[in-house]
């Protein structure tokens, strides 16, 4: 059949903030307040778009990988993420808990796994962490230099605090190559607009930042939930 090509929609929404502070604070203070204040705000809003690019569900904010149809992988059809089932309701198998991590990595195919990661949070990590090979070695292999990122089965390790916990029926673990699997579109960047006259004696600073989200390849990322099926 011949090839078509479909329109993807990702829609930018807007993040808004509006910190005020005197102006006799901006002009005494021993540091530079103004650069303070915005990168407190662009934590802020680097904290709700990773939220949103995990769990969004699209409406005024990105839709999150989480947030699409998910199906398991032997029924995997397009416009559906598919999973790899633990086998287990809640939790890892009691035997040869490692096993389903392989299979989940190869039920990504081998043109993502090139550049495929783990996603998981940081209690996630501690429960795989603890998983050894048959001769009592972790999988877990820490970072051999500085900077440099964990690897588990040679595959590095993302953390990303709004994943699910591990418990009954979560996605608490995603691979693939995210890169090619999400796509997130950046407007701009952080835009402020200093504001010394709405609210005298305060400066006002109005910051703005356009982003937005979404699954722009539904084969290149796959889930681990944690449930018999």
């Amino acid at each position: 059949a011949a090839p078509t090509l479909p329109e993807l929609s990702f829609p930018t929404m807007e993040l808004y903030a509006m910190p005020a502070a005197t102006a006799t604070l901006l002009d005494d203070a021993a540091v530079d307040v103004d650069q303070w204040i915005a990168e407190e705000v662009e934590t802020a809003f680097a904290e709700q778009e990773g939220a949103a690019f995990v769990n969004g569900d699209g409406i005024n904010k990105p839709k999150g990988f989480l947030a699409v149809p998910t199906v398991a992988e032997a029924s995997w059809t397009w416009g559906s993420l598919g999973y790899v089932a633990t086998g287990a309701a809640g939790a890892l198998p009691a035997s040869h808990p490692s096993d389903v991590l392989v299979d989940l990595v190869y039920s990504v195919k081998a043109g993502y796994r090139q550049n495929a990661h783990w996603v998981m949070n940081r209690k996630t990590q501690a429960a795989v962490r603890k998983l050894k090979d048959a001769d009592g070695n972790y999988l877990w292999a820490p970072p051999a230099t500085a900077g440099a990122q964990a690897t588990l089965m040679n595959f590095p390790v993302a953390e990303a605090e709004d994943m699910p916990d591990i418990g009954a029926n979560a996605f608490a673990i995603a691979f693939g190559d995210f890169r090619r699997g999400y796509l997130i579109v950046d407007r701009i960047g952080v835009r402020v607009l200093r504001d010394p006259y709405t609210a005298k004696p305060y400066v006002l600073f109005y910051t703005t930042k356009r982003v937005g989200g979404g699954v722009q390849d539904f084969d290149a990322i796959k889930l681990l939930k944690f449930a018999a099926s």
